[in-house]
């Protein structure tokens, strides 16, 4: 019997992404089995949230390379089309957009994720649902879409919709960025229980907190713009302990091999 675990959901190979010219990805070979959870682990600066936006379909980047959802190629695929298809980005920095409640922009990516139009008694069981398993307050449904939102609010917003959309890999750019502790065990909480044995997931982060609570199986160090050590969830204490300058001087032998 096959373990599922070990089937790609996604991968991407030879991705470099320049941005006005300069580049700042310089190279990306990476897979994640279904129902695996990746961290994607390096300093400020080092280009991990440019990889998420590129991998993601950020129109105002340069991307060469090949990205592939479920065995699809999906490279030549604007963001919305991805999303479509399953992949979802979780942001560092949700934007407001006022006017646009959290319900009927909820219920509009649902729709969009399932290509049908979901009834509003559906939507609305789910929502609750995931309103409850989030601790988010029930009135958030009525209020615009990020406008106002405390960090922890926007936060939890964005695994809801992941929950609610069920993508089948989640890109999570800094989601543990300004949590107090609380908010990120509630946050954890619920990517935990949104992804199950078919959705990958790759964290970017440069905190080993946050991993505490979504155990990682496979951990990357991406340092100027490449992956230049891969290992265990023990890699994540040891980069806890011991910073990033000590694999500053991999970083060009791993690009070279």
């Amino acid at each position: 019997m096959s373990d599922s675990r070990n089937t790609p959901i996604f991968s991407c190979h030879d991705v470099h992404v320049s941005v006005e010219g300069k580049e700042i990805v310089k190279g990306v070979d990476l897979e994640v089995g279904a129902g695996e959870k990746h961290a994607l682990m390096g300093p400020n600066g080092s280009g991990k949230s440019t990889l998420a936006a590129a991998l993601m379909g950020h129109p105002g980047l340069e991307v060469t390379g090949r990205i592939e959802l479920a065995g699809e190629d999906i490279s030549e695929l604007e963001a919305d089309e991805r999303a479509r298809l399953g992949l979802f980005l979780g942001f560092q920095y949700p934007v407001a957009v006022p006017g646009v409640t959290v319900a009927s922009f909820l219920r509009a990516a649902m729709s969009a994720r399932q290509g049908r139009d979901v009834p509003v008694k559906e939507f609305r069981l789910k929502m609750q649902a995931a309103f409850e398993a989030l601790g988010v307050p029930r009135d958030f449904a009525g209020r615009y879409l990020n406008d106002g939102f405390s960090g922890g609010e926007k936060k939890r917003l964005e695994i809801m919709q992941m929950a609610l959309l069920e993508p089948r890999m989640a890109l999570l750019d800094e989601t543990d960025s300004g949590l107090d502790i609380d908010a990120l065990k509630i946050v954890s909480a619920g990517v935990n229980e949104a992804t199950g044995s078919e959705t990958g997931v790759l964290m970017v982060t440069h905190y080993q907190r946050i991993l505490d609570y979504i155990k990682p199986d496979v951990v990357h160090v991406f340092m100027d713009g490449r992956i230049v050590r891969t290992g265990g969830p023990e890699l994540a204490h040891e980069l806890e302990e011991r910073g990033y300058d000590w694999l500053a001087d991999t970083t060009t032998a791993s690009a070279g091999g």
